[in-house]
């Protein structure tokens, strides 16, 4: 194992994480940077924040794009090319930690964009070994990705945060063998009310269509997957038998049928807000709440610049042909 601090910059975005950064810092103490990006937190986190040594940032939303991630790829100010985005409520196993640290530690360095890291759920602090993991892109190198601008401002119930889609990369990725744990130490409240918001998301926009569009950025097997998902009339009990039988969460126990149950209230959430909102929509004398169709910036912009992007790479590197957009992850959060 080096004693040399691993090149990668770390960001972990928090509002009111005090119950879950005392166990994330020190997960990654072996990066060399690691940013706190706070959003007014009035709980201590910021405390906490710098007494383990992290810089803390303070962040204001202005209710536009960027978002909050892509802010930070803009206006951070990085001594590294590559980034690991890490939520509060995660922290990477001791084994990630090595694996990041021999890819970077490689001769030539890492030459994918970027690499999946698979998300291990944890229910009251037990991680599961079997059920539906997440997968999410966050390790990347930041000159060859962004956050797409997705039309979502008219969301009510949408904030500062990028929802669940991932970054356009230029260039391939890959996938790292060790998983991140998802330990969320805050009461089960707070995961109704997070998971709410995102149902709310979600339906918003496949409601209009603005979710289609997304699965259309899509590529390969992956897009079509996305797709018949997308129009099963029976996601819910899909979604429950795919992480309790087909993943064998059953193993798991009664934390296992917590996890499966959850996947299930969440698609089952955003099935009955989908169809009121189109409901709401088709009703006679009443405006749609929104677009019948999407706008032209339903899409995400090929270039994918920010009016910062000065540490992004050179437009063209965004053409079309090269950037694959990466939507929903594989799993609720």
């Amino acid at each position: 194992m080096s004693s040399a601090p691993i090149p990668v910059s770390v960001v972990v975005m928090t509002r009111n994480e005090a119950a879950n950064l005392p166990l994330c810092l020190p997960s990654l103490n072996r990066f060399a940077e690691r940013f706190v990006v706070d959003s007014g937190s009035i709980d201590g986190t910021t405390g906490i924040a710098a007494a383990h040594g992290a810089r803390v940032v303070p962040f204001h939303w202005n209710g536009r794009y960027p978002k909050k991630k892509q802010w930070c790829l803009d206006h951070l100010p990085f001594a590294h090319d590559w980034v690991l985005f890490v939520d509060a409520d995660e922290r990477p196993t001791p084994e990630l930690v090595e694996e990041i640290d021999r890819l970077m530690a490689g001769a030539s360095g890492p030459t994918p964009a970027g690499y999946w890291i698979d998300g291990r759920p944890a229910v009251r602090g037990r991680p599961l070994r079997f059920g539906c993991w997440n997968r999410k892109l966050i390790l990347f190198d930041r000159r060859r990705a962004c956050f797409p601008d997705i039309p979502d401002l008219d969301v009510a119930s949408m904030w500062e945060v990028e929802g669940h889609y991932q970054p356009a990369v230029a260039g391939a990725t890959g996938r790292l063998r060790h998983p991140m744990d998802h330990d969320d130490r805050k009461p089960p409240a707070a995961w109704f009310d997070r998971h709410n918001r995102y149902s709310d998301w979600e339906a918003a926009l496949r409601a209009d269509g603005r979710m289609a569009r997304l699965i259309d950025g899509e590529t390969g097997a992956r897009r079509l997957m996305k797709r018949l998902l997308h129009h099963a009339p029976c996601r819910p009990l899909l979604a429950f038998l795919h992480s309790y039988v087909a993943k064998l969460g059953i193993l798991d126990g009664q934390a296992g049928l917590d996890h499966a149950l959850a996947r299930a209230f969440y698609y089952w959430q955003v099935a009955v807000k989908t169809r009121a909102l189109l409901d709401k929509a088709s009703s006679p004398g009443v405006a749609p709440v929104m677009p019948a169709k999407p706008r032209p910036e339903a899409l995400p912009k090929a270039p994918c610049q920010s009016s910062s992007s000065a540490s992004l790479s050179p437009p063209s590197a965004f053409s079309r042909s090269k950037v694959r957009l990466r939507t929903l992850g594989s799993s609720i959060r």
